[in-house]
């Protein structure tokens, strides 16, 4: 029984994973709108039928991969979120889905709490999680992180970063006064998915690291850094 408005298309050339999450969705209360295996039946499924969101396969039997059709898509229905699945997340890839503007990714094989937990925080956003076109954010306490230099300062000095913890700082950052889940932290940072324990326990070492505790849980959804406007 349909409880959801929210119309999602999914795009996967392997049918036993494309039914698992039509499935899924259906039983969740999401429309799923159809399954295409195709990324130019993609693009064309979504002029016509124009989804909320789609979740995508990166990679497709097809001449077009999902991350080309992703921004094809995106230049026609600025509003449509989308999801990348893939089985294969190295730090390349992820960077050229993030240039797609996904809001966030699925790693194969699928699990059905992280499908609807992905899916729940992509639709509680009023945004595609995308690179902010602004050159530094700030923070309470004199805190403030420089996209293009890619460091964190405090009161100007810059904070001392070993290379995760910084990464976890600028895609907090990216996604300023947004809640992210663990598995999109844990898909920008290690390219795969890891336990609670060890993103608790890198948000410790980088409260430890600053002095000051920064990241907030977010209503038990994910993770968030406030902009200094909100304090």
């Amino acid at each position: 029984m349909i409880t959801n408005n929210k119309k999602i298309l999914i795009v996967e050339d392997d049918i036993v994973a494309a039914q698992f999450l039509r499935e899924t969705l259906e039983d969740a209360g999401y429309f799923v709108l159809g399954i295409v295996s195709r990324a130019k039946e993609s693009i064309q499924k979504a002029k016509e039928l124009k989804p909320d969101l789609i979740l995508m396969d990166i990679i497709l039997k097809d001449q077009m991969s999902g991350c080309e059709a992703a921004l094809e898509i995106k230049q026609n229905h600025k509003n449509c979120k989308i999801i990348f699945l893939t089985a294969h997340a190295q730090k390349e890839m992820i960077e050229y889905a993030q240039q797609c503007q996904a809001s966030s990714y699925l790693l194969k094989p699928y699990r059905e709490d992280e499908i609807l937990a992905t899916i729940a925080v992509t639709f509680s956003q009023t945004d595609p999680i995308i690179k902010k076109e602004i050159e530094e954010v700030f923070f309470s306490k004199g805190f403030s992180f420089h996209f293009k230099k890619c460091r964190l300062f405090h009161n100007n000095e810059e904070v001392p970063l070993t290379e995760k913890k910084l990464k976890l700082v600028e895609y907090l950052a990216k996604n300023v006064d947004l809640s992210v889940s663990k598995e999109q932290i844990c898909t920008y940072i290690w390219g795969e998915q890891r336990s609670e324990h060890t993103v608790r326990s890198l948000i410790y070492r980088v409260k430890a690291s600053i002095g000051y505790d920064l990241i907030k849980n977010s209503s038990g959804a994910g993770y968030v850094i406030r902009s200094k406007k909100e304090y």
